[in-house]
């Protein structure tokens, strides 16, 4: 009899009464497969490698993955995470022990792309503080003049990479008719021209956009990338977006900028520090629109990333190369290979819809 093909699901995708902690995530595909096993890790963070020394697979949220992870059994092939940030996963141990990294780009793309048109709208539109005013009654009306909005047509849009989101975030701003600039030393040059991309250099970008995005990975390369003196660069009137990873960002010399109205605000779907201190002064600062690092979650972005990490799943199970693997090194190892193969021969073909 064939022993089953056992995926592990970490425990901070259950609720402590057992119920799921995303219930648009649909486990159910999973569990109902042919041959597969699923079964809930106790909560812990890092993980244990002991507790994965019985499994294939594992779907990862935000517990990190490192070293000590691994198991010493050889078993598990791939980790497959919960998202497309990979900043919690030690990805050369997972490199050296023959385990794949996977992400899940498709399931982010869009609903990240919209988390940043909906920060531009709100920054320029002065959305915050026209919901204050309002909540203020006659003597908050009487000031709506003082708070004039900033209209996009002609205006510059700036990326700090056109990767999957940033190219989806181009996409989604063309209505507006703004110019699109961009910095992204591994720019698609043919996608760069197909959305009218203007390839510029860094500093170029800090300078002539009225609203730059970040849409980077948090990287030894990238950390801080956005510091004091980039941000002097800006102009007053610019406004900054982070919806990637908030070291990507110089905090401090950001929350110093917009102190200083140095430029006229920002929109923050993560910070350096998340949860943030109570007494943070970037919370105190009516120039910032913050959210906790969740303003792209809906059902439909859950459902996504659940799908596409069900699938690489089954993909892996059925001998398959998945889709989107971060260490593609792996994919010509020779334990990887052989895994793969065994796997294949143990359950067949299978084909993903």
């Amino acid at each position: 009899m064939t022993a089953p093909f056992r995926v592990a699901i970490s425990g901070d995708l259950r609720k402590a009464d057992g119920s799921p902690t995303y219930p648009d995530f649909d486990l159910e595909p999973l569990r109902a497969a042919p041959g597969v096993e699923t079964a809930f890790l106790e909560s812990a963070s890092p993980i244990r490698g002991e507790q994965l020394e019985d499994f294939d697979a594992l779907i990862l949220l935000s517990h990190r993955f490192a070293a000590e992870s691994v198991p010493k059994g050889g078993r598990l092939a791939v980790v497959a995470r919960f998202g497309v940030g990979y900043d919690t996963v030690d990805v050369e141990a997972c490199t050296g022990a023959g385990i794949a990294l996977v992400i899940t780009p498709d399931g982010v793309r869009r609903p990240v792309a919209v988390s940043i048109i909906t920060l531009m709208l709100a920054l320029t539109g002065k959305l915050m503080v026209k919901d204050r005013l309002t909540r203020e009654a006659a003597d908050g009306w009487a000031k709506r003049s003082d708070h004039m909005g900033v209209g996009l047509v002609g205006r510059t849009f700036g990326s700090l990479g056109i990767g999957n989101i940033g190219a989806e975030a181009y996409r989604l701003a063309k209505p507006f008719d703004m110019k699109f600039i961009a910095h992204d030393p591994y720019a698609d040059k043919a996608v760069a021209a197909e959305l009218g991309i203007e390839l510029v250099g860094i500093e170029d970008l800090f300078r002539r956009a009225d609203v730059l995005s970040v849409s980077c990975p948090l990287t030894p390369e990238t950390r801080h990338i956005v510091n004091a003196e980039r941000l002097a660069l800006m102009k007053p009137t610019a406004y900054l977006i982070n919806t990637a990873r908030g070291p990507i960002v110089d905090q401090k010399a950001l929350t110093i900028a917009l102190q200083d109205r140095r430029i006229a605000g920002a929109g923050l779907d993560v910070l350096e520090q998340e949860p943030p201190e109570p007494d943070d002064p970037i919370i105190a600062l009516d120039n910032v629109i913050l959210t906790p690092h969740a303003l792209c979650w809906t059902d439909q972005c859950f459902a996504g990333i659940g799908a596409a990490d069900v699938r690489a799943v089954l993909d892996v199970q059925h001998g398959r190369e998945p889709r989107s693997v971060v260490n593609r090194a792996v994919l010509a190892t020779e334990v990887w290979k052989e895994r793969l193969a065994d796997f294949g021969r143990r359950f067949g073909s299978y084909e993903t819809q």
